[in-house]
């Protein structure tokens, strides 16, 4: 049987870059009707933004992603350079107060610089280069985080798979089962149809006050309106389409759960149309079955 993806998974990936920052990728997919990718980037990056849900757009079909990359940059201290007018501001106003106080130190330069506004910090600007290579290492990483995600979805597939194919064989079991008490109703619909008739016309033999041929007539009548065969007929079908469909290998998340919603009509159906006891309780084991059948088909991919 081939393997199956879910749409769970969960992937990491982490580097350092060229000018010393380091990174983290972190991706996480839950289920989702469609494909929702939501990129959450450091300011700045949006420009990979487009390329990445594309990359992500060729690996997955389904379910609700989120990718998120935290950068940790590297302090990079600023350069100070003087203020020319600041400056010369400062030294005039220094040499005046100097020739002002005789037998003062004259001033040293580090006293001048340290004057509030003499200096200014200035970062140098980013070279486009080496912003270049910046981009390309973090998608390069995001392409090692999304191969862990979608490794780790298949291995999540891979017991979901079992888990269904289980289903399937509990769902196959129900329904044999259902056949079987199903084939009883007849006899025990003309059973429970002459203890009423008894009931109502008190002692005597029944049969000989109803003619047979008006029995007959009831008992068929109750006996169409609780035929199952088509129910079980089209569920021995659903069951072979499910797996085939789980023998594909496919992303077949839609179409299986299209299926059990079929499974669940016709189990519906059953159980409405049951006229005994036995077959209602194996009818309702029936659908509790095919409940979890549906609740694990929504995580296929």
């Amino acid at each position: 049987m081939s393997i199956l993806a879910s749409m769970t998974g969960f992937a990491r990936d982490s580097g350092t870059l060229p000018d010393g920052s380091s990174f983290v990728w972190e991706l996480r997919s839950v289920n989702g009707r469609g494909l929702d990718v939501r990129l959450r980037l450091p300011p700045g990056l949006d420009v990979l933004e487009a390329p990445l849900r594309e990359a992500v757009g060729k690996r997955l079909k389904r379910g609700n992603l989120s990718a998120t990359l935290t950068l940790k940059r590297e302090d990079r201290a600023p350069r100070l350079t003087p203020d020319p007018v600041a400056l010369e501001a400062a030294i005039q106003l220094v040499l005046e107060v100097s020739a002002r106080l005789p037998g003062a130190p004259v001033p040293t330069a580090e006293a001048v610089l340290s004057l509030p506004g003499v200096l200014r910090a200035e970062m140098s600007e980013p070279d486009e280069g080496a912003e270049e290579a910046k981009r390309k290492a973090l998608a390069a990483s995001f392409a090692v985080a999304l191969d862990g995600l979608v490794a780790s979805r298949a291995r999540e597939g891979a017991q979901l798979t079992k888990i269904l194919d289980t289903l399937l064989g509990e769902i196959a079991a129900l329904r044999d089962a259902a056949a079987v008490e199903a084939a009883g109703q007849p006899a025990a619909q003309r059973a429970r149809l002459l203890e009423n008739l008894a009931s109502l016309l008190g002692e005597g033999d029944v049969r000989a006050r109803v003619p047979e041929e008006r029995l007959a007539q009831e008992v068929a009548m109750l006996a169409q309106r609780s035929d199952v065969r088509e129910e079980l007929d089209r569920l021995s079908a659903h069951i072979t389409e499910a797996r085939t469909l789980l023998a594909s290998g496919e992303a077949i998340g839609r179409k299986l759960e299209f299926l059990t919603q079929e499974f669940v009509r016709e189990a519906n159906t059953l159980c409405s149309k049951s006229a005994n006891v036995a077959l209602t309780r194996v009818g309702l084991e029936l659908k509790a079955a095919i409940e979890r059948l549906r609740e694990q088909a929504a995580n296929v991919e």
